[in-house]
């Protein structure tokens, strides 16, 4: 059985961002044309999900707005014959079915994902980081589902990172069972330096199965006081298979100042009606270096 929904933890207060996350949630800010959530949702719609269940908080219906059908809009671009717009704002009513759950305190992503049981119910299930982009040629989580389909157990997304950065993720250690597939042997938050010969982050894509639900009411606030997704997947690779996977694709870290950009010149550069002007403005200005 193959996931057909997909949980978006999105009740984050954007912190880094302020203070323009101060009344916009950061999920909302602007990759070129387009919120960063609207990536997420694109990639996880043309993976074959159906549907997506949003952790919210208070202060985040934007998003919710997002999703939703316009009639005034809709209404008003017809009116003014601006169709390509109006195709535009449709496509994004119509991706997907949204379901939201409340997270009515911020403790964090294990605990984001806990909120959901009722509504995942005892089926497998993705979860996507609002915070990771990933371009590929094949989206991100699709490529995930096909190792997930094989295994049939959890699967994370990794990536490696420099020894200096391993402190700042989720560290999967594990033997390599086939190209870029890993049988996770332990998974560890944060390490500090010395803790682990692994580089293997975890970054923002998981499909778990309905048993990690049972890890997370066993699992202890960790770092931050939080309950940790990841010492939740330590637990549950103790009681079955847990896999990582090194995706093919690149990431940026939209949830940080530098990596928000990085994703927004990449993404300009690709993009079919700016990527030539973008591209030509970019040389000038380092010909003025």
């Amino acid at each position: 059985m193959l996931p057909t929904k997909a949980v978006i933890p999105v009740a984050g207060l954007g912190t880094r961002f302020l203070p323009a996350t101060k009344v916009i949630p950061k999920e909302m800010l602007t990759i070129v044309d387009r919120p960063t959530i609207q990536y997420i949702v694109e990639e996880v719609v043309a993976s074959g999900i159906k549907e997506v269940v949003l952790v919210t908080a208070s202060g985040k219906s934007a998003i919710e707005d997002h999703f939703d059908y316009s009639f005034e809009l809709e209404t008003f671009l017809a009116q003014k014959g601006k169709l390509d717009l109006l195709n535009e704002v449709r496509h994004i009513s119509r991706l997907i079915e949204v379901v939201s759950v409340r997270q009515k305190e911020p403790l964090g992503l294990g605990h984001a994902v806990q909120v959901t049981e009722q509504v995942i119910g005892d089926q497998p299930f993705v979860v996507c980081l609002g915070d990771d982009l990933v371009e590929s040629e094949e989206p991100c989580v699709y490529q995930m589902l096909k190792v997930f389909e094989k295994y049939q157990e959890a699967v994370v997304a990794v990536q490696e990172v420099a020894e200096e950065d391993v402190r700042r993720y989720g560290i999967a250690e594990g033997k390599e069972v086939e190209p870029g597939v890993y049988q996770v042997e332990r998974i560890i938050e944060k390490p500090e330096p010395g803790m682990t010969k692994s580089r293997l982050a975890v970054i923002g894509r998981y499909i778990l199965r309905p048993e990690i639900y049972d890890c997370l009411k066993r699992t202890l606030p960790g770092i931050g006081g939080e309950i940790q997704l990841t010492d939740a997947l330590d637990t549950l690779r103790t009681e079955r298979s847990l896999y990582a996977y090194k995706f093919k694709g690149k990431r940026f870290d939209a949830g940080d100042k530098l990596g928000y950009l990085q994703a927004t010149v990449h993404l300009a550069l690709d993009h079919p009606d700016l990527g030539h002007a973008f591209k030509k403005y970019l040389k000038e200005i380092v010909a003025r270096l």
